[in-house]
């Protein structure tokens, strides 16, 4: 799996990725103009769910849906999936074997590196065409405009909440985001948006906007909290995709009652222990509020939050919304992630090896998880959370 991770390893500080170089080995891999339509997301937040629930609507209309994500929800094999399934091992490793020989036919690195997130896009792409995958479902990395995801213009891109991240990499403001990540439109595109602050919209004025209610779903085939926005916008933008038909009611309703959503205010025992977690991957102020109050629904009371921000998500926030909730802060051992922010003197503040079943079993019966999507997928890794399939159907065009 080395092919995925070796250049960002080896890159030089300041090195930003090639995308021209990515578009080099796609068309080595000879995946440019996927033969399936394809439906993008790109946003701030929420991604991860649009695409969780727009793949679970095509699957139930009869689509054989390929979907990239990134990062993955616990192992890199949870990145790319058919109809809501991971790929195997063994899959993985046949598409990592095929990228490393296509990269070292490319002329050596010059001008910034492959990305790992890029390198599992355009392997996802390939296994989708190997697949005779129906439709494509691509999360952007980061950005829009300037993420890989761009290299295969979408049919339909879906703009989940645009908020002030990577600062100085994406844009200085929320309108220069917004118009990074729109930017990922191409032609004929349809557009549609989550509802945005003043800012945004005003970028996104004329795109359609999915408001409360617009996915015309009943609310309990809907996830509760910030992530019903991203579920309905995910659904609303399938409807759009070429050749999408309405699917039957019960089989909609089945489907889509079978979502899981691990690490996105999930409830999960700590093994071993009484200590039961809810792991959400909030990274602002309103995400820690929204997580913290579905913790304390499910259980009258929190004991403990175990928090990892980097710099550039919303500390601030979050410090506001933990209030004085005893809080372990976590930091990540990955070189691109920085954590030097000051923290209030009362938390703890320990690394990542730190967090095991039983460290996470001293801090009370009820615990909230929460952070940035590399901690919070460790954490389901050390909870051995399931993380394989994320819906059920068998309606498909094609055996599975």
């Amino acid at each position: 799996m080395d092919v995925f991770f070796r250049e960002w390893e080896r890159r030089a500080p300041g090195e930003t990725r090639d995308v021209g170089r990515a578009r080099a080995l796609a068309g080595a891999l000879g995946v440019l103009g996927p033969s399936a339509p394809v439906l993008t997301v790109v946003g701030s937040k929420g991604k991860g769910t649009a695409a969780t629930y727009a793949s679970a609507f095509l699957a139930a209309a009869g689509f054989r849906v390929c979907t990239v994500t990134s990062p993955g929800l616990r192992t890199d094999r949870d990145r790319i999936r058919i109809n809501g399934r991971a790929v195997s091992s063994d899959e993985l490793a046949i598409l990592a074997a095929d990228l490393d020989t296509a990269v070292g036919a490319l002329p050596p690195p010059s001008d910034g590196y492959l990305s790992p997130s890029g390198l599992f896009l355009l392997a996802g792409v390939l296994h989708a065409r190997r697949a005779g995958a129906d439709a494509l479902v691509l999360e952007a990395g980061m950005g829009g405009r300037s993420d890989e995801v761009a290299l295969f213009p979408p049919d339909v891109a879906a703009i989940t909440p645009v908020f002030l991240e990577h600062a100085g990499v994406l844009g200085d403001t929320e309108a220069e985001i917004a118009r990074e990540k729109l930017g990922v439109a191409a032609p004929g595109t349809v557009v549609l948006s989550a509802p945005q602050s003043a800012p945004v919209a005003e970028v996104l004025r004329g795109v359609e906007v999915v408001g409360p209610g617009g996915a015309g779903l009943p609310a309990d085939l809907l996830p509760a909290g910030l992530g019903r926005a991203g579920a309905e916008l995910g659904v609303a933008a399938a409807r759009r995709l070429p050749g999408a038909a309405e699917p039957p009611a019960a089989r909609l309703r089945e489907v889509l009652a079978s979502v899981v959503l691990p690490g996105r205010m999930s409830r999960h025992a700590v093994p071993g222990s009484a200590t039961e977690v809810l792991v959400d991957a909030a990274i602002d102020g309103a995400g820690v509020t929204a997580a913290l109050a579905a913790a304390r629904h499910a259980w009258g009371t929190v004991d403990h939050a175990v928090v990892c921000l980097p710099d550039h998500k919303d500390l601030d926030g979050a410090v506001a919304a933990l209030g004085d909730l005893p809080v372990t802060f976590v930091r990540l051992p990955l070189p691109h992630l920085r954590f030097t922010r000051p923290l209030p003197d009362a938390w703890d503040v320990v690394d990542a090896d730190a967090i095991t079943p039983e460290s996470l079993a001293t801090l009370g019966h009820r615990v909230a998880v929460l952070g940035t999507g590399y901690f919070t997928g460790r954490v389901l890794d050390v909870l051995g959370a399931d993380t394989e399939r994320l819906f059920v159907t068998s309606a498909s065009r094609r055996p599975s």
